[in-house]
Parts: C-alpha cells; structure tokens; sequence
C-alpha cells in the first residue's frame, strides 16, 4: 500500500521540486496549495490536490479529520510553504511561524500526527555565527538570526522542539539553487550582460545546495525514520564570493565581466529605497532591507557532518554540475 505524503507550498520552487521526488519514489503524493496558486509544475496526473486554511486552526482541525476519515492520516508531512519577503514585517511570524504552528498543533489535536514532520527551515534561522574566524556552523550553535524571516524560522522551530514526542525533523538548508529558482536568476542575468555586482568589500564564505540534492536529504530522513533532528543542509564545498561569481561566469561562456564592489552601507541604502518604493506600488521587493541583511552575513560554512553520518548523503550534484543543469534549464524556458 502507497505511503501518503503532504507537501505544503507545492506550487512554489522547492515545493514542486519535493513533489516531483515522492512521486518517483512511489509515494501517494498530495500537494497542499491555495486556491490561487500556479499549477504549472504540477501537471502531472498522479498529483492529489487539497487546499488547506493553516491561518485558521479550528477549521484545519476539521479539514484533517475529515480528510483522515476518509483516506487516512497522512504517512509523512513536508511543510514547505513560508514566505522568504513580504511587505510587513509581521507576515513573516503569521506564515512562517503561526502557520507552522497551527499545522502542528491541529495534527495532534485531531489525532492525525504522521510518522515524520519534516519541517523545511533555513540557515537564516542560526543567522551570524562565526564570523570572524569561518568555522563550519554546527547545529548546536546558539541561533543569532538577523533577519525577520530567519527570526520567525527559528520561532517555528522552537515551538516544534517544544511539543512532546512530536516526529519533527528541522532542515536547515543554505542557498538553495535549481530550475525554476528565480533569486540566482538575477545573479546570472548580471553576469551574462557582463556585470558581477557585490556587496561588501569583506571576504565572504558560500555554500549552496542543489533543489534536487536538497529534496533528496528530506527523503532519506524520512526513509531512515529519523525524528527529533535538526540537520544542517549544503553540498559540502565552500566557496568565496569570487570563485562562485568565477563558475556562473564559466558555465555562461562569459570571458569578461565588470566586477563592482559595493560597501554594505551603500547596498543597504539601496535596498532600503527599494523597499520603500514597491510599498508605495503596493509590491514586495526582492530586495529589501531584509535581502540586505542576508547579504551582510560573511560566513555560510554550514558543518553537514550529521547528514553524512545520519543519512549516508553524498550529493548528486557539486556546485558545477548543478549550475550547469541550472542554466541549461532557465535558456531551454527563455528566461536567460
């Protein structure tokens, strides 16, 4: 009998990504989106859909009841969905935290907690750590995030730690890149029309995570039965700024490139403005004082020594291999 899986944020990058993973694995696979959300990469005919009222904990303790009565609990949950900018700070904590928060609290409350809650989090969630010396950031660092959304991460998984004998598993990946992906999609537009722009004249240390990479971790935490874990989430490599901004300039064929510095303070008075003028449009900005914030971080060495040791993982695809797959993605969409 299939196992059931929900992936809440389906629609989105990393969500369509996860779901395209269960489905290879054989999982009875239900994507959990709004009413509104873009289907177009969720096409395929095995796909359950079910839309789910996380703001609303009453009536998401009816839904899942009434879902469990007549199909089942769920096996496995993989809650993707938050939001990574938004117009007000408070959003943040009302979709990454209460969301989270009601979800696993009308789990328990209608007797429907599945076998592993896999909760999809960030490195933002531990914020600035070593970053003096770029030591790896192990899981058992004190957090210091500087962000909204890594402060209303952490907040959600502080309050999955504090229920009792709940299956949580915390993944806390660092950049996360891949088809479909739009935040580096601006980077190697950059880089393509011969610019390499970056912020701030310290050296920084990178790391990323392939989409396809990253889900697989979350499979593998499921297939092992892990619970209670917090995991650390990258390729294994580190990079500076400029060996990074070197592959994206290999893999597009682009011999020269302009490289611009900018000091922090004069990013973060850009990104303040920028903010403040899609408010005034009623958007929200990609980069915002927030971006900004996460910009200034200069140590991304994240120790995934526990996902090596726990889980066996060896990456499928290093930073070359998956910039490459990357790019050919976004020029066989015409986006680059």
């Amino acid at each position: 009998m299939q196992k059931k899986i929900l992936i809440t944020g389906a629609s989105g990058f990393v969500g369509s990504t996860v779901v395209e993973k269960a489905l290879e694995l054989g999982y009875e696979t239900w994507a959990g989106i709004r009413v509104s959300s873009n289907r177009e990469y969720l096409k395929d005919e095995r796909i359950h859909f079910i839309y789910l009222n996380y703001s609303n904990k009453n009536k998401l303790v009816k839904q899942l009841s009434e879902f469990s009565e007549a199909k089942g609990k769920f096996d496995y949950v993989v809650h993707v969905a938050g939001i990574t900018k938004a117009r007000k700070i408070e959003d943040f904590e009302d979709v990454n935290y209460m969301h989270t928060r009601n979800l696993a609290d009308s789990m328990i409350e209608s007797n429907t907690v599945p076998e592993s809650f896999i909760f999809v989090s960030s490195m933002g969630a531990i914020g600035m750590v070593n970053e003096e010396t770029y030591e790896p950031i192990s899981v058992d660092q004190t957090p210091n995030p500087i962000t909204a959304y890594g402060k209303s991460k952490l907040k959600a998984e502080k309050y999955l730690m504090s229920l009792s004998n709940f299956p949580f598993v915390i993944i806390r990946p660092t950049g996360v890149y891949g088809p479909r992906d739009k935040d580096y999609l601006i980077l190697m537009k950059a880089v393509k029309s011969g610019l390499n722009v970056g912020a701030g004249l310290k050296k920084q240390i990178l790391s990323f995570i392939f989409s396809e990479d990253l889900s697989k971790v979350i499979f593998l935490s499921i297939e092992k039965g892990m619970k209670q874990k917090v995991y650390h989430v990258s390729d294994g490599d580190i990079y500076t700024d400029d060996e990074f901004m070197h592959i994206v300039q290999t893999v597009l064929k682009k011999k020269r490139v302009i490289t611009i510095k900018f000091p922090l303070f004069t990013v973060r008075t850009a990104a303040y403005i920028s903010e403040k003028v899609s408010g005034l449009f009623g958007k929200t900005s990609t980069f915002n004082t927030d971006k900004y914030k996460i910009m200034k971080q200069r140590n991304w060495n994240c120790d995934i020594s526990a996902i090596q040791n726990d889980l066996g993982f060896v990456p499928d695809y290093p930073l070359l291999k998956g910039v490459e797959k990357t790019v050919a993605w976004y020029k066989s969409q015409g986006w680059l």
